[in-house]
């Protein structure tokens, strides 16, 4: 952990020191409107403690933290940023909001905030400034930082990893196809291949917070299942979901060993040691073997994709989307919201952007003219992230039941326990059912 003072003093490593010495870019470069932000006017005596997940590509932790030792500097309040594993970052904000103590600004997921919605305050001001500024939210920004059936906004999303299908060119050709096919046919005949020439598929179905839960309600989505329907009624058992885990059954077997344990940095390391050649991954993946000199022939020879769109209308993905909060038992709220909205204020957020090579795609429309988006055509796919039109908890509202649902792991564990061969597709559906229901009473 990092303290930024008002001195400015901050503790970064030799590589740290070197990317926040490159020039920043050129914020002008982003559309905005010329509109006052809020009065917020920040506690005598302010300081903040802020947590969020543990960076996956080195800049964004870099960037941050310079933006948060900026903050520091101009507003005279020391900060203290703390990066908590991906795995650990749910459970330190349960103890938060349970014990009523601990850091001005939670980073957290994006149903996050859902889970704790009577805890937190509201943050319209910051919100709506923030659209109205630079040219409204995206879709999943709204959905994830709005409380359901209202114009509250209890989370502000800093933006969203989409995961996307992460490929070796060379390798599809190889196995007889020029692209990614787009049914649930071709694409098993095309992990079929890989696997027949030891170049196989590998996509996570352990407790994995991104690529686990990715990977399932992309199983569901594609078949047209849903745990939920438009009002919050769980459907989970249904002939779509059976469908879906009958298809894995078929899909499994065509991927490389040990995905049953796969964690969200697991697809990373297997496909850097070119022990699988498709996965599905956020930019992180390709950014890492780019900057690698020892893998850049890798990420060379690296595509991305969209999921594979089977039966649904449009491309079933979603992202995860970063989502901060402040609880309402904050001494300095007002430094905690400044904070947000400075964050997020383009001479931060594009070089934050840009230097994650869009990793995290963004929630407000405007950052859609930055210019990481032009920098490598490989990436280009990754600039809608916020915008993909499904979300966990789909088709039904977030929820605090939404959110435990994804939290407790009950679509991968699903998932896991019929490609392992514990329990039938039907077996799984009914424990499934079983497990989104009580979470859903509560």
């Amino acid at each position: 952990m990092d303290h930024f003072t008002r001195r400015g003093t901050l503790a970064l490593g030799a590589g740290a020191l070197a990317a926040t010495a490159l020039p920043r870019p050129a914020a002008a470069a982003i559309p905005r409107a010329d509109i006052p932000p809020p009065r917020l006017p920040i506690e005598s005596g302010a300081s903040l403690r802020v947590i969020r997940p543990a960076r996956f590509v080195e800049p964004d932790e870099v960037i941050f933290r310079e933006n948060a030792a900026r903050f520091a500097e101009q507003h005279k309040v020391p900060v203290r940023v703390d990066f908590v594993g991906w795995e650990d970052i749910r459970a330190q904000t349960a103890v938060v909001a349970n014990t009523g103590s601990g850091p001005e600004v939670v980073i957290g997921w994006g149903d996050d905030p859902h889970v704790y919605t009577d805890k937190l305050i509201n943050l319209n001001d910051v919100a709506e400034y923030l659209g109205q500024r630079y040219g409204g939210w995206a879709f999943l920004a709204q959905k994830y930082g709005k409380r359901h059936g209202t114009n509250d906004w209890i989370g502000i999303p800093f933006g969203g990893s989409a995961g996307t299908i992460v490929y070796r060119t060379s390798s599809v050709r190889e196995a007889g196809f020029d692209r990614i096919p787009d049914d649930h046919a071709g694409f098993l005949r095309l992990c079929q291949g890989l696997k027949r020439i030891n170049k196989p598929a590998g996509f996570a179905l352990g407790n994995a917070v991104g690529d686990g839960n990715g990977f399932a309600n992309w199983l569901l989505w594609s078949h047209n299942a849903s745990v939920v329907d438009e009002e919050g009624k769980v459907c989970i058992n249904s002939p779509e979901t059976i469908e879906a885990l009958n298809y894995l059954r078929e899909l499994y077997p065509t991927f490389v060993s040990g995905t049953l344990s796969w964690l969200d940095p697991s697809n990373n390391r297997a496909y850097s040691a070119q022990e699988v050649h498709l996965t599905s991954n956020g930019v992180s993946l390709y950014f890492s073997l780019k900057k690698d000199p020892q893998t850049a022939a890798i990420a060379a020879d690296t595509e991305h994709a969209p999921l594979p769109k089977g039966r649904a209308p449009v491309a079933p993905q979603a992202a995860t989307v970063l989502n901060a909060m402040v609880f309402r038992h904050v001494r300095y709220p007002n430094a905690a919201k400044e904070f947000i909205r400075f964050m997020l204020e383009a001479e931060q957020y594009d070089p934050w952007l840009t230097g994650c090579l869009g990793y995290w795609s963004q929630p407000l429309e405007a950052y859609r003219q930055s210019a990481v988006w032009e920098s490598d055509p490989k990436i280009r796919l990754f600039r809608d992230g916020m915008n993909n039109r499904y979300w966990a908890g789909y088709k039904g509202p977030i929820s605090q039941a939404s959110g435990a649902v994804n939290a407790d792991y009950v679509l991968v564990q699903m998932c896991a326990s019929v490609a392992s061969g514990q329990q039938t597709p039907e077996a799984a559906a009914r424990e499934a059912e079983r497990r989104a229901r009580r979470h859903y009473r509560s």
